[in-house]
């Protein structure tokens, strides 16, 4: 009997492909989390966060009759599903004649690239959080700048645990700084392998991640942020996916890597604006 070659033959090899583009996502991915994630729709439909006025508590004397108060809900922010996606076309001759294993460079490239730009969208939000600035544009990062953003949250109330995002070359102004060993207490037990990566310790109860992910603006400062995870959110709609299609025509494959997701800020005053230069390191 001929034999029919069904796509089956080569299946294993088709999904080592697929699962190595999700396992690259989820291994350069850290700040989904640290914010509020949401996985239980798909679609486009938006998603809105919204918040009940609050009650006023007066003396009353012996005699006097309570009045009811407002109790209404208003919209503190809305997250918008939008679709993400590149595609890496491979022809025949260049996977026949490449010396490298070149369709799963392609798949590890792509899966990084995607996950990369989830995690700038996410970090990205850290400028709209609305409890508290802290520093300014040139201004030098220093431990005072970072306890007063964990008042300012104790003040508002915003419950704990707090987290603190800064950029790779804030931390490096504040890892530099006199005491810091003092000061800074890793915590070699953090159970999650990909966290792990980027936990640099926590102070005063704040856990303290650094990435590269945050922009840069042109005058070299950066805006990170101490926040409750509820502060901001990822509702992942779709996640990452790649998909192998062969076209004949063109004599090749396409690898299409797409997601569909949305990010914002969800409840924006539990989070604190950390606003510092972030020029490259010099010594």
């Amino acid at each position: 009997m001929a034999a029919l070659n069904p796509s089956s033959d080569i299946s294993s090899y088709i999904n080592s492909i697929f699962e190595d583009a999700m396992f690259v996502a989820r291994e350069n991915m850290f700040a989904d989390r640290l914010v509020l994630t949401f996985d239980d729709m798909t679609g486009v439909a938006t998603r809105k966060s919204s918040e009940y006025s609050s009650a006023t508590i007066s003396a009353i004397g012996e005699t006097d009759d309570l009045s009811s108060q407002a109790f209404t809900p208003s919209v503190l922010a809305t997250l918008t599903p939008a679709e993400a996606g590149g595609q890496f076309f491979l022809p025949d001759l260049r996977l026949e004649s490449d010396p490298f294993q070149v369709r799963a460079d392609a798949t590890m490239e792509i899966g990084s690239e995607m996950a990369e730009k989830i995690q700038q969208d996410i970090l990205g939000n850290l400028a709209s959080l609305t409890g508290g600035t802290v520093g300014a544009a040139g201004t030098a990062i220093t431990w005072g700048h970072f306890f007063a953003a964990r008042a300012l949250l104790k003040g508002l109330k915003v419950p704990e645990p707090y987290t603190c995002v800064l950029h790779e070359y804030q931390w490096f102004v504040l890892a530099k700084a006199a005491g810091v060993a003092a000061t800074v207490t890793n915590a070699p037990a953090f159970q999650d392998d990909v966290m792990r990566r980027y936990y640099v310790g926590s102070a005063a109860g704040v856990d303290i991640f650094t990435t590269a992910d945050i922009t840069i603006d042109a005058s070299t400062d950066a805006k990170g942020g101490m926040f409750n995870r509820a502060a901001i959110a990822l509702d992942m709609r779709r996640a990452p996916r790649l998909e192998a299609e062969r076209d004949a025509s063109r004599r090749g494959w396409e690898l299409n890597q797409t997601a569909v997701y949305a990010h914002g800020v969800w409840r924006p005053a539990w989070g604190i604006l950390m606003h510092f230069d972030a020029a490259t390191p010099s010594s």
